[in-house]
């Protein structure tokens, strides 16, 4: 195994075939961050969402996919134009993963990517772990999907952090009241029809947890853009707080609870989730830039 890999794994000490795939993709995406890091790609564009939570802010909660979005609208930019370096930045610390591209079937300001390969061979190849492992087919497939915006909505703030695994690098990240406008944006305007998001809730709780706050212009510009808000109307913090109080109304709490399970370490934790928990949390936690 790859001495740099090696290192990295050390903060995942208790692994079982759920956890193995979690931590595995957590490695692949941090590789991957390091890989776009050697090219220009971060002048043009910042991370955000779970992953960036995750990785840079130690979100206590798995993330999946990896979100991205432009400083500035430029719609002639080209996720695949990266690729090729995350292919070849992968394979260099021994990772078995190609990329693969959906042709959009609408239009769209979000461009996405897909990075798959093998469960099996990897968690046999980089966690040591013996063949057959339970739980694991043969032929399970390992994707984590890449996304970017190319039309980004305005107001955003940016901050540079740095990793030192598997070699030292910078990322651009939006800060974290930007983070958490986008993640408010998510928590009140999915649409997941029947299926809600747990962990938008479940990242709700962190940010209040770490008394950030949000930047509302940048929620604004999101939710204009989404359709969600009309310009020229205010949208303050007490609005902002109106809008979460009638959306904890509507949940199926067991539902958004059966979502999140899968990525955290703790389930005990959602125990307490209810409307009457989110909306106190929200009067006493909630406060704005």
């Amino acid at each position: 195994m790859n001495n740099e890999i090696s290192k990295m794994l050390i903060k995942y000490p208790h692994l079982n075939p759920s956890t193995s795939r979690n931590a595995l993709k957590e490695v692949i995406q941090e590789v991957t961050l390091h890989t776009l890091s050697t090219t220009d790609f971060f002048s043009h564009a910042a991370f955000y969402g779970g992953s960036a939570l995750r990785i840079f802010h130690n979100l206590d909660r798995f993330s999946e996919d990896m979100d991205f979005s432009l400083k500035n609208k430029d719609l002639s930019f080209s996720l695949l134009d990266y690729l090729p370096a995350i292919e070849k930045g992968l394979a260099s610390f021994g990772f078995e993963i190609a990329t693969s591209h959906k042709e959009k079937q609408t239009d769209s300001n979000i461009q996405s990517e897909f990075l798959k390969g093998n469960t099996l061979v990897h968690l046999v190849k980089i966690f040591d772990l013996s063949a057959p492992i339970s739980g694991v087919h043969n032929n399970e497939l390992l994707k984590i999907k890449i996304e970017i915006d190319i039309n980004p909505p305005s107001g955003t703030s940016y901050e540079q952090k740095f990793r030192l695994l598997p070699v030292p690098f910078s990322v651009l990240l939006y800060d974290k009241p930007s983070l958490f406008a986008g993640k408010l944006h998510a928590l009140l305007c999915r649409n997941w029809k029947s299926r809600e998001k747990g962990r938008d809730f479940y990242d709700y709780v962190w940010y209040l947890g770490e008394r950030i706050p949000v930047n509302i212009n940048h929620l604004k510009e999101r939710m204009i853009q989404t359709g969600h808000w009309v310009r020229g109307n205010t949208l303050d913090l007490q609005k902002v707080k109106e809008l979460l109080y009638n959306r904890f109304e509507m949940i199926d709490y067991d539902r958004v609870k059966q979502d999140v399970v899968p990525f955290i370490t703790n389930p005990l934790a959602l125990d307490i989730w209810s409307k009457e928990f989110f909306i106190a949390i929200t009067k006493e936690n909630l406060t704005s830039e």
